[in-house]
This record gives C-alpha cells, sequence and structure tokens, in this order.
C-alpha cells in the first residue's frame, strides 16, 4: 500500500491509540472491581462475570476478524469496532445492576474484539517489510502505556467521585480514535463473495459460551446437583462434537484442522493457553484482595496495577535481545519469573505492603513481555504462510478462552476454600478454648456483647478468605511450572 511517510506515521497513531484505549479499558476494569462489587451489590464470584464475559466475548468474535475484513473493508470495521466499543464503554459506566453491566461489558469485549489484529495487520499492509519489525516493537510497546495510565487514573477517579468515572475518561479517547479512523486509514475495497462458516462459528460460539456458564455459576449452584449445570454441560458437549466433526468433514471449515498438525504451532497452542491463564488471573484477584481484607484504597490498587504495566514495557525491550539467540531463552526466563511471583504471592499476609505488590505486579509484567514474542515467533516458525492469518486467529482464540477459563477456576476456589475453611477455623471458637482468654484476643473483642461476637466471627471470615486467595495463588504457580517442560520440546530451526 503507497502512502507517504507522514500518512503512514498518522496511520500509525491511529492505530496505537485504537488499541491502547482497548487495552487500557480492560486493566481499569480490574482496577475498580472493588467499587463495582459494592456498586451492583454482588459476590466475589459475580463480579468477575464482568471479566471473563468481557474475554469470553472476544474470544469469540476475534476469530471472524479475517471475515468481517474482507466482507465489509479494514476501514469500516475499524470505525464502526471503535464507535460501538466506545457507545458500550459509556454504558458500562451508566450501569445501574449486574445484568447491565455484565451485558455491556460483553458487548465492550465483542466489538473491540477486532482492533488489535487489524491494528497489527494494518500495520503491516501500510509500513515496507524491511521496517515491519521496528513499527511492530512500538506497536507492542506503546500499548503498555494504557496498562500503566488507565488503572492509575481510573483508581483516582473511583476513589474521589466514582466507579463509573474509570470508564468515562476512555470515551472522549474513543471518539478521537475514531474521527482519527475516518481521516488517517486509506479507503479499501470489500469483497462480498466472501463467505463465512457459520455452522462452526455457531457451534464452536455456543460450546465457549456453554463451558463458561458452568465455570461461573457451577459454584453457586453446587455443580452438578443443579439442573441448569447439567443442561450446560450437556449442550457444551454436543456443540463441541459438532464443531470438531464439521471442522473435519467440511471443504473450508472456520478453524482448519491443518493447523494443529505444525509441531511448534500445537505446541504453542498450549503456551499460549498457560499464557492466558497467568495473564488476567492476578490482576481479577489481586484488586478485591487489597481493598477487601487488606483494606488499601482504590488509588493504591491503582498503582499496584499499573505497575504490571510498567513491568510489561520492560519485558518488550529485554524480549529484544532474548529473542535473538533462541526464543526458548525468553520464554523461560518469563515462565521462571512467573513461578517466582506466585511463591511470593503464597508467602503473603495481611501485613504486606504496597512496595512489595508492586514489585510483585512488575515481575509478572516484566514475565508477559519476555514470553509473549517468543510464543509468537517460535508458533509461526515452521507453519505454511497460507495457514498464518487462520493461526493468528486461532491463536489469540486459545489465550481468551484460557484466560475467561482460569479466572473462573480461581476465582471459584477462592469462593469455595473460603466456606470450607471458615466451617473448619469455627471449630476452634468454644469456651473451653484457653487461647480465646488471653489478653491479646480479649483486648480486641469483647466476647460478652453481640458486637464483639459479630466483629470476631468477621475476622474469621477475614483469615479464610485470606487463606482461598493463598488456594488461588498455589494454582497460579502450578500452572506456571507445567509450562517449562512445553518450552523445551519447542523447535528452533526454520525447514528447509
Amino acid at each position: 500500500m503507497e502512502l507517504s511517510v507522514g500518512r503512514r506515521l498518522l496511520v500509525l497513531a491511529v492505530v496505537v491509540i485504537g488499541s491502547a484505549t482497548y487495552i487500557a479499558a480492560t486493566f481499569t476494569a480490574t482496577a475498580i472491581l472493588p467499587q463495582m462489587q459494592g456498586a451492583v451489590a454482588a459476590t466475589q464470584d459475580e463480579i468477575s462475570w464482568t471479566v471473563t464475559f468481557n474475554i469470553l466475548a472476544t474470544a469469540i468474535v476475534t476469530p471472524m476478524s479475517g471475515w468481517l475484513v474482507a466482507r465489509f473493508g479494514v476501514r469500516n470495521v475499524m470505525f464502526w469496532s471503535l464507535v460501538g466499543f466506545t457507545v458500550a464503554t459509556f454504558f458500562c459506566g451508566a450501569a445501574n445492576s449486574l445484568e447491565g453491566l455484565v451485558i455491556w461489558r460483553m458487548i465492550q469485549g465483542a466489538l473491540g474484539a477486532p482492533l488489535i489484529p487489524l491494528g497489527q495487520s494494518l500495520l503491516f499492509d501500510v509500513f515496507p517489510r524491511r521496517q515491519h519489525a521496528m513499527v511492530i516493537s512500538l506497536f507492542g510497546m506503546s500499548n503498555t502505556f494504557g496498562p500503566v495510565i488507565g488503572p492509575t487514573l481510573g483508581g483516582y477517579l473511583a476513589e474521589h467521585y466514582s466507579w463509573r468515572w474509570g470508564y468515562y475518561m476512555i470515551v472522549p479517547v474513543g471518539l478521537i480514535a475514531c474521527i482519527g479512523t475516518l481521516t488517517a486509514l486509506p479507503k479499501d475495497r470489500p469483497d462480498a463473495r466472501v463467505t463465512l462458516d457459520w455452522t462452526g462459528f455457531i457451534s464452536l460460539s455456543v460450546a465457549i459460551a456453554a463451558v463458561q456458564l458452568v465455570l461461573a455459576r457451577g459454584q453457586r449452584l453446587d455443580w452438578f446437583e443443579s439442573g441448569e449445570i447439567i443442561v450446560e454441560a450437556i449442550v457444551a458437549a454436543i456443540a463441541l462434537y459438532i464443531f470438531v466433526a464439521h471442522s473435519v468433514t467440511a471443504d473450508k471449515p472456520f478453524l482448519s484442522p491443518r493447523l494443529v498438525l505444525d509441531r511448534n504451532y500445537a505446541i504453542g497452542l498450549l503456551l499460549i493457553a498457560i499464557f492466558g491463564m497467568l495473564n488476567f488471573t492476578p490482576m481479577v484477584l489481586l484488586p478485591p484482595l487489597l481493598q477487601g481484607p487488606l483494606k488499601f484504597p482504590d488509588s493504591l490498587v491503582g498503582i499496584m496495577v499499573s505497575w504490571r504495566g510498567i513491568g510489561v514495557l520492560a519485558g518488550f525491550f529485554a524480549a529484544m535481545f532474548t529473542n535473538r539467540a533462541d526464543p526458548r531463552v525468553g520464554m523461560v526466563l518469563g515462565f521462571g519469573m512467573q513461578i517466582v511471583s506466585g511463591v511470593w504471592l503464597m508467602g503473603i499476609d495481611f501485613n504486606v505492603d504496597l512496595v512489595t505488590l508492586s514489585a510483585n505486579a512488575f515481575l509478572q509484567g516484566l514475565a508477559v513481555g519476555l514470553i509473549w514474542t517468543p510464543i509468537v515467533t517460535s508458533s509461526f516458525l515452521t507453519l505454511s504462510p497460507e495457514l498464518r492469518p487462520e493461526g493468528v486467529a486461532v491463536l489469540h482464540l486459545m489465550r481468551n478462552i484460557s484466560s475467561s477459563f482460569f479466572i473462573s477456576v480461581s476465582v471459584a476456589e477462592v469462593v469455595h476454600a473460603t466456606g470450607a475453611n471458615y466451617s473448619r477455623l469455627i471449630e476452634y471458637l468454644s469456651p473451653f478454648n484457653k487461647v480465646l482468654t488471653l489478653p491479646d484476643t480479649t483486648s480486641g473483642w469483647n466476647l460478652e456483647t453481640t458486637r464483639g461476637l459479630a466483629g470476631f466471627a468477621q475476622e474469621v471470615t477475614r483469615q479464610a478468605l485470606m487463606i482461598g486467595y493463598l488456594n488461588s495463588f498455589y494454582l497460579y504457580t502450578a500452572v506456571s511450572v507445567a509450562a517449562i517442560p512445553l518450552v523445551l520440546l519447542v523447535g528452533r530451526k526454520r525447514p528447509r
């Protein structure tokens, strides 16, 4: 695509603003989760739906990006995605119920899903091949400013005004990106003859949605003791069978089975699934922990989340050097840092300070920056060129699905472990326990009054909740360890 240098730079700026706005919305939402939870009177597992279903909607729509571009053109898809995303973001801030908030977050994720993959493809088309590495590096690093600025400013506005301003502040930037898209992006001609494999798309979407509902509502409905959970599991199994059978037999399936025949790409899918599990889960678990049991204000929660964005920026810089020799070096270092951060979180208590948590968040971000580039590089090292566009979509799909699933599993573990440990702890609360007669205990609560007993029960709940969070960090660490053997199986040489 022949454009002047100034026009190319303008396209780069518009693409960066659009994608950074989308990423900032994701991280800002995690920073203000505790305030949203209180505003809509939701439980820990219910408020997590605002993140999991947003990621789920993103995962479902992302593979459609190629068809949307072929059908309507890059410029039109980018513009209307930004318009829809901006409108949905405004209504997220205006929502007055949990149901409304979850629905608008799903719409926000679905409409914003094409922005990042289309932005990358557009930069490849606009800039000459010799500048691709530089442009994509600038694109990746600039997108880390959203996770730095968004949570910090969102946490400050949530503390001094309302959580709604965490969404409202994104709307003006989204409008600027919409105007820039119309003025900077070149017009292209879509191909109206392109068709979508609706059978594969719908069956995969139904399977993903049904499994997510099982994970999101299973803990609350006592899993397979509930008729709703049984129905959702059956629907998921049938839809998955239809998708697999159709993909194997169709001439042009929604997702080609040939992708998994490439060894590096198949391993890359497993690694990107683990990467997705580790990417967003701490940002969903830590903000409620900080504002709940640890009593941190919203502004400090935003600062902690922003340090993760700074770590991602540093990780992208470091990946430029670690990826030159062997992609496996960066992946081993990154997943090793995830293990360290998980073990670190497993050892925290109520006395942990902001500096410790910010350093841990920085380490997580540094690991993310180190892991992402070598995973993508090694996954497409031996894949046929004609399969690469579809491979990119499946890679993003796998990352988003695994993020959504693991968040649900981790939150379910927090809820389950809190109830189980509360039951165990209250067994020790009786008049015959001599510890309850010690001055250190009786000075904190007056066990002769109703208020004192209520405060004592609240403390037991706080202790049980902390154990639940530590259990979820155990899961996080175990998944990090599982990635190391897979990294060693990655080949590093191109075929002849």
